[in-house]
């Protein structure tokens, strides 16, 4: 089981790459070590380090090298996303695709070779650092793909399987046998119509990342203590279990927070404890990365209000309770976690075709299979999720340890 954070510079946030200072990003890992993790996850922006279409900032892939070196030598292993992208509201996007420039950013031949060129820059230089775990190819860049962004690369899914897989192989050739998997927010998974599809996160890259926000409706729809609340991120770990091809895939919860004001902040600690302990209840996970390390610094302007208070640490570098509280699951865990048995009781879920899932709003918050799944869970047992069209594959039943289904309907 791995144990780690998104990494959120306390000075400049990850405007850092402007005014690149060693020695503070150095105090802001060191600050991490009480928490006792073991990866960070890092995010160049991808307008600084390929201003152009046709360059990649040598002195910028340089930084990243130091960071990464940084961090190993704290005993931190490195996962690098590639392509932002967008983070925390904001878009980062190279003027090479936007305005005068305009051009499908999944589509556009000229941008795809460029984006591939790109990773490939990022993947090489650190292919041969010992704490450098791979590349994630964007953080939930899927989001440009359609609404509600209000200026999207509209594509069909077919389109965004070709993207990602070209994506992927430029990272796995630049730095064999490392953990290279992409990230979509959760319309992948709720939205119908949205190109980027649970197919694809369940199949394509190393592992299956999931982004765990309860702001999504959740806790709108069942309160900061609801049960549902609480066991959000299980629930996505078991919803994309249904779709992966390998019974035994590795899933990835890469995000996952407390966001005030649906989790209040003085409700911060119980939720990150009762979700980390629903989540390490899930078999067949990696690792879990909290989102984030350090509060957004209140100089900088214009973050929604929720983005300010993430951290498990303060502006200033002071642990908070939620910080303390992820110390204690990972302190419990190594003093005596053990892998979870397996579910032995699933859900079926019918979204209609498996590689497009249609139908799939019915897993969002207030959908049918949702709603049932929480009930279920909420009564003590512990479901996983079957695909109707795997329901009669019984080695791959059995694979999961699944030995009984249940429609929504008997729930």
């Amino acid at each position: 089981m791995r144990f780690g954070v998104n990494y959120t510079p306390t000075r400049g946030w990850f405007h850092h790459w402007l005014d690149f200072d060693l020695d503070e990003i150095r105090a802001d890992l060191d600050s991490l070590t009480v928490l006792g993790l073991d990866h960070i996850r890092v995010f160049p922006l991808w307008p600084l380090f390929q201003p152009n279409r046709a360059l990649v900032r040598p002195r910028a892939v340089e930084q990243l090298v130091a960071l990464v070196d940084a961090a190993g030598e704290r005993g931190l292993d490195v996962a690098v996303d590639g392509l932002q992208g967008h983070l925390s509201s904001f878009d980062f996007i190279p003027s090479w695709t936007t305005t005068w420039h305009r051009r499908n950013m999944f589509t556009d031949p000229g941008v795809v070779e460029a984006q591939e060129a790109y990773l490939t820059a990022l993947a090489s230089a650190l292919a041969d650092r010992p704490h450098f775990l791979g590349m994630t190819v964007g953080n939930e860049i899927d989001q440009f793909s359609g609404d509600p962004h209000p200026d999207p690369d509209r594509i069909r899914p077919e389109q965004a399987g070709s993207w990602l897989r070209r994506m992927l192989d430029a990272c796995d050739k630049a730095a064999p046998g490392r953990a290279h998997l992409h990230a979509s927010y959760d319309a992948a998974w709720y939205d119908g119509t949205h190109p980027f599809t649970p197919a694809h996160s369940a199949r394509l890259g190393a592992m299956t990342a999931v982004h765990s926000w309860v702001f999504n409706g959740t806790a709108q729809r069942h309160g900061p203590t609801g049960a549902a609340t609480e066991r959000h991120a299980a629930y996505l770990v078991e919803l994309s279990k249904a779709w992966a091809d390998d019974p035994d895939r590795p899933v990835w919860l890469q995000e996952v927070g407390a966001p005030a004001p649906h989790i209040p902040p003085g409700r911060a600690a119980a939720f990150t404890r009762a979700t980390l302990a629903h989540a390490l209840d899930c078999t067949g996970l990696w690792g879990v990365t909290w989102w984030c390390s350090h509060d957004v610094d209140r100089a900088l302007a214009d973050f929604p209000e929720l983005e300010y208070g993430l951290g498990l640490f303060t502006n200033d570098r002071r642990i908070k309770p939620a910080g303390e509280a992820v110390a204690r699951v990972v302190r419990e865990w190594h003093e005596g976690g053990r892998e979870p048995e397996p579910r032995r009781t699933a859900l079926v879920l019918d979204v209609g075709d498996p590689e497009t899932a249609p139908s799939r709003s019915v897993c969002g918050p207030g959908g049918e299979f949702f709603e049932a799944w929480m009930r279920v869970a909420a009564r003590g047992v512990r479901p996983g999720v079957v695909l109707g069209s795997r329901v009669g594959d019984a080695g791959w039943l059995a694979a999961r340890g699944i030995d009984s289904v249940v429609s929504v309907d008997e729930v």
